[in-house]
């Protein structure tokens, strides 16, 4: 059962992608990109819920937004509405007699309104500036009434919008973290390598000559999982992990206490600059899934060791 759902609602979205008008989609872009004042979305029931989601996207992506219900606004909130503002109106049937009854009032300031709506024969379709038509095959309700599909498409068609906007605006990543200073999204975006990595006395390191042996205490204290291997310049010549400890004994059996760390390090280690974002050090650590890490050496750009970043310390940071 639930896999012919899955196969009905793909159908009916290709048939969004396949049939939505382009010209029209650009159309709106352009409208938002060029409206001085703020871009109002509303809507009813679900198509409201989805309206308000789509500006509030557009908010923290800096395109001026806001969800004014058309209840609220038939009750005094309309004066919130200028002339050189953009009303959107999302609609499946676009005969919503709320937003059919607050259009004539939207006339009377002045304000641009755009359609989007399911129903190109629909009343609003007619009385609107400027209209979105999002092609609806049919709800995935068996009696085809229950909003599924028709919301489905609007939520895309909104996502598709903020995306275009950030696009044509170069919106950044050091924009969106502004936009973003707390929580999960914020961390991601401001917390960098420097702000987490452990440095000086902290970073376990050792010489090309050094023996196993003798960099087994800082390999143990240093609590890492590893030990940097570096010249007299503290440049990084390579990196000697736990793992490769235990896969040396397996190979060598004791007398591999007696070996250079040297000939047994890994001379080509992943590393990370200080300035780049920590969810980048993470991206890093798992960009081999056959060979994850949990662990950088911080290098500045000429490659010699800063610091060192743990998968431990980047996932106790709340990112």
């Amino acid at each position: 059962m639930l896999k012919d759902l899955i196969k009905k609602q793909q159908k009916y979205i290709d048939h969004f992608f396949q049939h939505v008008d382009l010209v029209q989609a650009q159309h709106l872009v352009d409208l938002i990109l060029e409206c001085q004042g703020t871009v109002i979305f509303s809507g009813v029931g679900k198509s409201g819920i989805i309206a308000e989601k789509i500006a509030m996207t557009l908010t923290s992506t800096e395109t001026k937004s806001l969800f004014l219900p058309p209840t609220n606004a038939l009750h005094g909130d309309i004066g919130i509405v200028k002339a050189n503002d953009l009303f959107v109106v999302l609609s499946k049937s676009g005969e919503s007699e709320e937003l059919l009854h607050l259009v004539p009032f939207l006339r009377m300031r002045g304000v641009r309104i755009v359609g989007v709506l399911c129903n190109a024969a629909s009343r609003l379709a007619k009385i609107c500036d400027t209209v979105v038509i999002l092609p609806l095959e049919k709800e995935l309700c068996p009696f085809d009434l229950v909003p599924t599909t028709s919301t489905a498409i609007q939520m895309i068609f909104g996502d598709l919008l903020a995306v275009a906007l950030m696009q044509e605006k170069d919106f950044s990543m050091d924009q969106y973290a502004h936009n973003h200073p707390a929580g999960r999204i914020g961390k991601r975006l401001k917390v960098k390598v420097s702000d987490l990595m452990l440095k000086d006395k902290e970073i376990p390191v050792c010489k090309h000559e050094d023996k196993i042996v003798d960099i087994l205490v800082e390999l143990s204290n240093k609590r890492c999982g590893c030990i940097l291997i570096i010249d007299e310049n503290r440049t990084l010549q390579g990196i000697f992990t736990d793992g490769d400890l235990r896969r040396t004994l397996q190979s060598y059996g004791p007398q591999a206490l007696d070996t250079n760390v040297g000939a047994v390090m890994s001379t080509k280690p992943r590393w990370i600059n200080p300035d780049e974002l920590a969810w980048k050090a993470v991206q890093l650590m798992e960009s081999d899934p056959q060979k994850p890490i949990t662990v950088l050496a911080v290098l500045d750009s000429s490659h010699q060791v800063l610091g060192v970043i743990k998968m431990h310390d980047i996932v106790q940071s709340g990112i």
